[in-house]
This record gives structure tokens, C-alpha cells and sequence, in this order.
């Protein structure tokens, strides 16, 4: 099926109360998940509207600032689970990141949700870095994989379908860059909105 008939198709279904997010389903094969697991990036055109918050020495108006001071409001795991279910991804200045690792590395590291020295960690703590971050956070996807099923944000339901195809070709691109094989390594890919059923968009079996 053509990604714009698969899109056709999924916003069909029943409305939802919120901005659902379009996944992205990459199926392996001929993969060996202990030895080639992934752990990338790869780029997309349009920001994808990830909800990004950023751990900082002082509170920004430009993101949802989380502080030192604050460490103490997440004492329990649930806390710190329920942080990082709030967003998407999460930045941080260079010098906080080994608190950071430190207070909630056990929680966010299985979670994919620990700044990346590849994207993610600001050098210098300024409105203009955090501002550049987070237009470069909206326009790149976070390659990371236990397993050999990948699932991948492309977007958001109240974007066009014009930009969520651009952004899908974009990724299967780039991941086809990243794998040991190319798209030798491509089983099949799906997409599929948060609360939707996922529609087979490729198909090499």
C-alpha cells in the first residue's frame, strides 16, 4: 500500500482527544540484534512535534526546565518513570549530564530517553544554544533497538500528509544507511497512528 492510501485509510478511525503520533514499524530479518543492534540517528525534513524537556542550571522560557533542585520531587521510580513517559525526549546542558546519568540513568537508559552526545547535549547554556537544540531535536529520530522490530516516531496526526510522507521516505532512507545490509535487512515496515491498527507499507518477505 502507498503511504498516502495508508494515511487515507488510518484517519479514518475513531477520533481521539489528542494529537496522536504516526509510528513508524521497521520488521527485520537476516539481522543478529545481539551483535548489529543500532544506537543512531537519522534525519527528517519536518519537525516532528516531540515533546522535549531539558534538564538545566536555571529555568528557560523557551522549554519545560528541569533543575537540580528539583531532583528531590523524584525520589521513587514512579516519579521517575512518569517524568520520562511526559516527554518525548529530553536535553541537557554539558555540565549536568553526569547528574543527570546519575539520578535517573537506570530509569531513562532502558527507556531511550538520556540526552545524546549526538543529539541532545548543549554545550553552552544560553536561550540561542537551547533554541538551536530544540529545532535540531524536532528534526531527527532516535535509532535504538533491543530487538528486530524497530518502532519509530514520524510525526504528528495534525500534520499534513505531505509532510508525514516526506518524513517516513526520509527515515526508511536513513535507516537503510545505518543497517549492515541495507534494505536486505528490511522484512517489512507499517505505520500506524497511536490508537490505530498498523497498515504494511513495504513488504519484502
Amino acid at each position: 500500500m502507498e503511504i498516502k492510501d495508508a494515511l487515507v485509510e488510518l484517519r479514518k478511525e475513531k477520533a481521539r482527544k489528542f494529537d496522536q503520533t504516526l509510528d513508524l514499524i521497521v520488521n527485520l530479518k537476516n539481522f543478529d540484534v545481539r551483535k548489529e543492534a543500532l544506537n543512531t540517528f537519522v534525519s527528517i525534513p519536518h519537525s516532528s512535534g516531540k515533546k522535549v524537556g531539558a534538564f538545566l542550571t536555571k529555568r528557560s522560557k523557551l522549554v519545560d526546565s528541569i533543575t537540580e533542585e528539583d531532583f528531590v520531587k523524584y525520589k521513587e521510580l514512579k516519579d521517575m518513570k512518569k517524568l520520562a513517559r511526559k516527554y518525548d525526549a529530553f536535553i541537557a546542558v554539558a555540565p549536568m549530564m553526569a547528574k543527570v546519568a546519575t539520578k535517573f540513568g537506570r530509569v531513562f537508559g532502558p527507556m531511550n530517553r538520556m540526552p545524546s552526545p549526538q543529539a541532545g547535549i548543549i554545550p553552552v547554556e544560553n536561550e540561542e544554544s537551547i533554541k538551536a537544540m530544540l529545532e535540531k531535536m524536532g528534526k531527527v529520530v532516535r535509532v535504538k533497538n533491543k530487538e528486530a522490530s524497530i518502532k519509530l516516531p514520524a510525526g504528528k496526526m495534525s500534520m499534513s500528509d505531505e509532510n508525514l510522507i516526506e518524513n517516513v521516505n526520509s527515515i526508511i532512507k536513513g535507516l537503510k544507511k545505518v543497517l549492515p545490509r541495507g534494505n536486505d535487512n528490511v522484512r517489512d515496515v507499517l505505520i500506524k497512528f497511536t490508537m490505530t491498527k498498523p497498515l504494511v507499507i513495504v513488504e519484502r518477505r
